[in-house]
This record gives C-alpha cells, structure tokens and sequence, in this order.
C-alpha cells in the first residue's frame, strides 16, 4: 500500500524519490473498520493522516444527537482537526471510518520535521492548506446562501464520486438539511429527469 502513497507524492508534489523514501520511513500504517474512531471529540489531534483506501469522515454531534459532517476524506487525501493539531487542544470533532480504510498516520513532531527538512514537502504542504481553505470558503458560501436544491446539485458536481459511497443520512448531515428534505429534493430531480 506504501506504493499508493509514494505514486500520488511523485505525481502530484516536487518532493524527490529519495526525500519520499524519508516521508515514508515516517509513517505508520493502520487499517480502520467502518464505523471505527479515529478521534473522538475531546481528544487532542495528534496525527496527520493520508487516506490510502476507503473514507473517513470528520463530524461533530450537537447536544441532541445530530450529526453535522464537516468533511469526507475519501482515498489519496489527507483529514485531521487542523485546530487541535496546530494548538495542541481537545478537538470539538469526530474522525471515523464511513467504510474499511488504510492510512497511513504521521505524529506531529515527525511531520513538522519532514516539513523543515525537505521543501517540497513544505511547498506541497502549502499548496495543499491553501486549496483546502479555498474549498471550505465555498462549501460555508454554498451552506448559507443556498437552498437544498441547489446544495444537492453542488454535492453531485463536486461530490458526484462519493454518493453512492454514502448513506442519504450522511449526505444530509453533509448538506446541513433534513433527510426528509433531502428525499423530496432527489425525488423532485428524478421526476425532471
């Protein structure tokens, strides 16, 4: 599986076979069930975590049970809870395997080191927050000014790959609607279609 990760630097980053070889040498892999935690809200974040398979997703629980997903991450990306990560602090959110997943996991102390010691890594690293911020940026945008119509529409162009990967359940805590809503919305597209 370290072959996964080791195509997807080479083809997607600067950083050298030799430096990858040093990133790799870094990394512990694990593998998740489906449903399995990998951080549960009230721990600090203590990894930096790459998707090799599978999909995660990063989710808090208000008061009353309900799930809001924040994030999925599904293979060839990287999740964590940049907050807790960054400032050492409890995290406010959950990371759980939506499906069987191998990741490959890097401390922070061992991946602030591979960050100042190679620079393609530090440039990727930074291009990768960068585009990260930018697609958060436009997810709250669409959360706020959007209807559920148009929610679901931008779901299925910038999600298309993950929906039926995901329960209707997941896909409306994602949206931020109700699971009845989204039924009439998808029932709604299918009769104009």
């Amino acid at each position: 599986m370290m072959d996964i990760f080791k195509a997807y630097l080479l083809n997607n980053s600067s950083v050298t076979a030799s430096d990858i070889e040093l990133v790799c040498q870094r990394a512990v892999a694990r593998k998740l069930r489906r449903n399995e935690i990998l951080l549960e809200a009230g721990n600090t974040c203590r990894h930096k975590v790459f998707v090799l398979s599978g999909l995660l997703r990063t989710y808090g629980l208000t008061p009353d049970g309900n799930e809001h997903i924040l994030q999925f991450a599904p293979e060839n990306n990287w999740t964590l809870d940049a907050e807790s990560y960054n400032r050492g602090i409890p995290s406010k959110y959950n990371i759980s395997a939506v499906e069987p997943s191998e990741i490959l996991m890097w401390v922070k102390p061992d991946f602030d080191h591979l960050l100042l010691t190679i620079p393609g890594l530090k440039k990727f690293s930074d291009l990768l927050i960068s585009d990260n911020m930018h697609g958060a940026r436009n997810r709250l945008h669409t959360l706020l000014s959007a209807g559920p119509e148009e929610k679901y529409e931008d779901f299925l162009k910038n999600s298309a790959h993950l929906s039926n990967r995901l329960s209707l359940k997941m896909i409306a805590a994602y949206l931020g609607i109700s699971l009845k809503t989204l039924n009439r919305v998808r029932q709604a597209q299918l009769q104009r279609y």
